[in-house]
């Protein structure tokens, strides 16, 4: 089935770009949600006629998207949950888990706005992608911890790992400044 996109999808198209996609995808997605038209004649010509203000209205959801971007960068969120001796949860941390969290930390985040290809299942510290718009994502790190306590031990020993690594990079590049201004 052919379909007239009317935002950009991720994986598909742009706005505006005629493409072809599984009936179900269109039917069951696309459609319903009013990202796409079905691609006909009659619809083809509302597009064009509707063009210039459709993308004035996406043009102002990524700027708001941008500004709120910028706010959550560098946003970390601690996840407290039951874990066994190896570290394995007893649950599993899920997009919904996710976007209630990002929404207790004062960002409005829909639970399919998280990129989550799979539930973590084991304690530690992981990167996770929240698309705000399908230009704008934006990366924060979740932190998956028994306690509070804990999760501020291994959020003091990643920073000093970070500042080794940084150090050790500093001392490899210095020998290598004086080499270059000795010839």
């Amino acid at each position: 089935m052919e379909v007239i996109l009317l935002e950009r999808i991720e994986k598909l198209g742009q706005m505006g770009d005629v493409v072809k996609v599984k009936p179900g995808f269109a039917r069951n997605f696309l459609l319903p949600q009013k990202k796409a038209l079905r691609a006909n004649k009659g619809n083809l010509e509302f597009f064009n006629k509707q063009r210039a203000q459709l993308e004035a209205i996406n043009l102002k959801r990524r700027e708001e998207a941008s500004a709120v971007a910028v706010k959550m960068d560098g946003l970390k969120v601690l996840m407290v949950r039951q874990a066994g001796e190896g570290g394995q949860l007893y649950g599993s941390v899920s997009g919904r888990d996710l976007a209630d969290a990002v929404k207790a930390a004062g960002y409005t985040v829909e639970r399919s706005q998280v990129a989550l290809d799979q539930p973590i299942k084991t304690l530690g510290s992981y990167p996770i992608r929240i698309a705000l718009h399908p230009e704008v994502s934006v990366t924060v790190t979740v932190t998956v911890a028994r306690s509070q306590e804990e999760a501020e031990r291994a959020s003091a020993a990643a920073a000093a790992e970070a500042a080794a690594e940084v150090e050790v990079e500093a001392e490899e590049e210095a020998p290598a400044a004086d080499e270059a201004s000795e010839a």
